[in-house]
């Protein structure tokens, strides 16, 4: 087919919806697998991305997404079950009912057994009715269930050059688990059709971090151990474990989220600038990150490692009970819901500066930011507030944004020419893209059928986090203290504060 000219439209007859191509590409046909199609992550997320595709026009017109589960129902309950499911995602995201009727002529179910191979040749000869340019298998299930889903999907010769798979974290619950999925994955498949998913690279913040850094010219001088005196990631969350308690009472903050989306975050703020925008280049730069985090010792793992559990507390004045109350929980549990860390990396443009990450649930705020803190003036000769420095915190959530924290003469200080006071650029994203902003899992889903692999994470990054990690998850088995308790509502226990203390530092909402 010949590509479109720059800003023509394609006309979908039965769905009345316009088509917004990029200059120069190819209309595709697709057909996306959703295995686990009634579960959780498809109704509150998944769905709904493809919404806001299919509503913004991104989404190719000649598409069918296929909803596989145990259930039994046929397309029509399927879609009512999708309807009655968007009732309870944000109201923004909802389609109203001529929008859901266009999008419903997408979707499709087809009730699979996981474990009987009957089941992939049904599938597979409803995958041949269309002969799709692609075939997008997203496995949205119980990580166990990986390995047999491939093997099964190659038994039914489902494993073709068009066909691209999307796994979901955690991919293991340790480095071993992980390589064993790894390699089943590439016995049946390509890593180039591998798509390894970590939703915080879909996030606008975290490509405005990419474009801060390797778009811009201001920052990238500046960006070295010379300039730079430590850097934190907090991701807290104010909600618990709502009806997930039995999948993380098994997984923990450290596997939930240091393992993937913090650990990914780091790489993006530490990462040399790689040789051009493609996937490997990018994801090359990360890997030597990865390799470069220092090894544990027993000295830093009992020093530089908090865990917490949360206790009974208050959020936002609203009582909530304690992790091990909630339902799903063993009520004697260890899982840690908050982790606290002191990582450092050992290359020459980043060595002496400590990384700080922290993550938890029942924190006192959804709010995930990073905040890079410069060093002072090697000579002051203004007279300054104590502690202040310039800082530049970029705001992930709720808010997405650039704060640069600056001393300034204010005319408060206008009797005294010598003092200085914080000032701050604040740059809003939200507000100057507003509706415009595309959300992660939106931008993904749609990466993945056009086959980009920028966003997603490659087999050795996996692995080099993984072994990274290991050392903790082995000190805590062996340590009975178990995690420190924290109120629901507070910022995780004081020992997290001590821990950065012990190098002169403090935790933004603590300066």
């Amino acid at each position: 087919m010949a590509p479109l000219d720059p800003g023509r439209l394609t006309h979908l007859h039965e769905t009345k919806l316009h088509y917004r191509h990029e200059p120069g590409t190819v209309l595709m046909s697709f057909d996306l697998v959703l295995f686990g199609g009634t579960g959780d992550l498809a109704w509150r997320k998944l769905m709904p991305a493809l919404f806001q595709a299919f509503r913004h026009g991104t989404l190719p017109p000649d598409g069918r997404i296929i909803g596989v589960a145990r259930d039994d129902m046929d397309d029509m309950r399927y879609r009512a079950l999708i309807r009655g499911r968007f009732d309870e995602v944000d109201l923004a995201k909802r389609p109203n009912p001529e929008e859901f009727e266009r999008f419903a002529q997408l979707l499709h179910f087809l009730r699979m057994d996981l474990s009987k191979p009957q089941d992939y040749l049904r599938l597979s000869e409803m995958l041949e009715q269309r002969q799709a340019d692609t075939v997008v298998m997203y496995l949205a299930t119980a990580p166990a269930l990986f390995t047999v889903v491939c093997e099964q999907l190659a038994a039914a010769g489902l494993n073709t050059p068009r066909t691209r798979l999307v796994l979901e974290k955690p991919l293991g619950h340790d480095l071993a688990s992980n390589r064993a999925i790894n390699e089943a994955v590439r016995r049946v498949l390509s890593e180039k059709q591998i798509f390894r998913i970590d939703h915080y690279l879909g996030k606008p913040a975290v490509q405005n971090l990419f474009a801060m850094r390797f778009g811009n010219a201001l920052f990238e001088p500046l960006w070295r151990r010379e300039n730079i005196a430590s850097i934190q990631i907090t991701i807290a969350e104010e909600l618990g474990v709502e009806k997930r308690g039995a999948f993380y009472d098994a997984t923990g903050a450290l596997r939930d989220m240091v393992q993937n989306h913090a650990l990914q975050l780091l790489c993006a703020l530490a990462m040399e600038p790689p040789i051009n925008a493609h996937a490997d280049a990018i994801r090359d730069e990360k890997l030597k990150v990865l390799r470069s985090l220092k090894a544990w010792t027993p000295e830093t793992l009992a020093q530089q490692v908090v865990r917490g559990q949360y206790a009974a507390g208050s959020i936002n004045g609203t009582a909530v009970p304690g992790y091990r109350e909630e339902p799903g929980v063993d009520p004697q549990s260890q899982t840690e819901t908050f982790v606290a860390l002191r990582a450092e990396i050992a290359n020459w443009r980043w060595a002496g500066v400590p990384f700080y990450i922290r993550t938890g649930k029942r924190l006192a705020a959804r709010d995930a930011h990073v905040v890079v803190n410069f060093r002072p003036a090697p000579h002051a000769i203004f007279n300054t507030p104590i502690g202040a420095a310039n800082r530049l915190v970029i705001s992930l959530q709720p808010r997405d944004g650039l704060q640069l924290h600056l001393l300034a003469q204010g005319q408060e200080n206008r009797r005294n020419s010598q003092a200085l006071a914080p000032v701050h650029l604040d740059l809003d994203f939200d507000k100057r893209f507003g509706s415009e902003r595309v959300g992660a899992y939106e931008r993904l889903l749609l990466d993945v059928i056009d086959g980009r692999l920028n966003l997603f994470v490659r087999s050795d990054e996996q692995e080099e986090a993984w072994r990274w990690v290991e050392p903790i998850m082995e000190h805590w088995r062996a340590d009975s203290r178990g995690p420190r308790p924290y109120a629901a509502g507070s910022w995780g226990p004081s020992a997290a504060s001590a821990m950065i203390a012990r190098d002169g530092n403090c935790w933004s909402e603590e300066c």
